[in-house]
């Protein structure tokens, strides 16, 4: 009876040991199982939709001029204004700005005024260049008509003078065409005034096209 005692004790315990030997590969497998999986991607933050139509402010940290810049080059900007769109600011005063100079039209001798056309190219985003589109901006030199009036009409008064001295009013009629013709030469040797934006000009651009942050 003892020996049949024994003999089941030993099978009990077999199977004991065999039920926790399978529990604990069961384990091991579901644990190897999660190391394995990999955890889910964190879901992407939505895009913010900057429309067409959004102004942006800027203040030149480099100057264009009609007489030192070139169609193509590059000049540098800060916003000047922070971009809110629906009550929430996207994009801080003072984000670097990346802009062009897409033509450059100097004064002419005769006529035309001195102009610029530039764009804004890029806007930087968290640490990141996004590009932009706006539409030109041109700029338009101040007219010179005023002075070249007075050039002409104070060329004339001069010449009307020494026509006076030299053969009275006759002299003076002939004089007076003389320095008027004289003046006019002077402004046409001379080109209209330059243009220039010099650094902390402030200027003000409008998208063209949506940009997504």
């Amino acid at each position: 009876m003892k020996r049949l005692f024994g003999v089941i004790w030993i099978v009990l315990a077999l199977g004991l040991s065999a039920c926790n030997s399978a529990t604990a590969d069961k384990a091991e497998e579901a644990a190897k199982a999660a190391a394995a999986k990999p955890e889910p991607k964190p879901e992407p933050k939505p895009k913010i939709a900057i429309p067409a139509g959004t102004q942006f402010s800027v203040v030149l940290k480099d100057g264009v001029s009609t007489s030192s810049s070139t169609a193509g080059s590059e000049f540098s900007a800060s916003l000047a204004a922070p971009i809110v769109v629906d009550g929430k600011t996207v994009l801080e005063a003072g984000s670097p700005v990346m802009g062009r100079v897409v033509d450059v039209q100097k004064s002419g001798r005769v006529k035309g005024r001195a102009s610029l056309s530039l764009v804004l190219t890029s806007v930087v985003h968290s640490g990141k260049s996004v590009p932009v589109e706006t539409q030109k901006y041109v700029g338009v030199a101040k007219s010179t008509k005023k002075r070249d009036v007075g050039v002409i009409g104070g060329a004339a008064g001069v010449g009307a003078a020494i026509g006076a001295i030299a053969g009275g009013g006759k002299g003076a009629a002939t004089g007076a065409a003389i320095g008027g013709a004289g003046g006019t030469g002077a402004v046409l040797a001379t080109r209209g005034d330059d243009l220039h934006y010099p650094p902390e000009t402030r200027l003000n651009f409008v998208l063209s096209r949506v940009v997504e942050l």
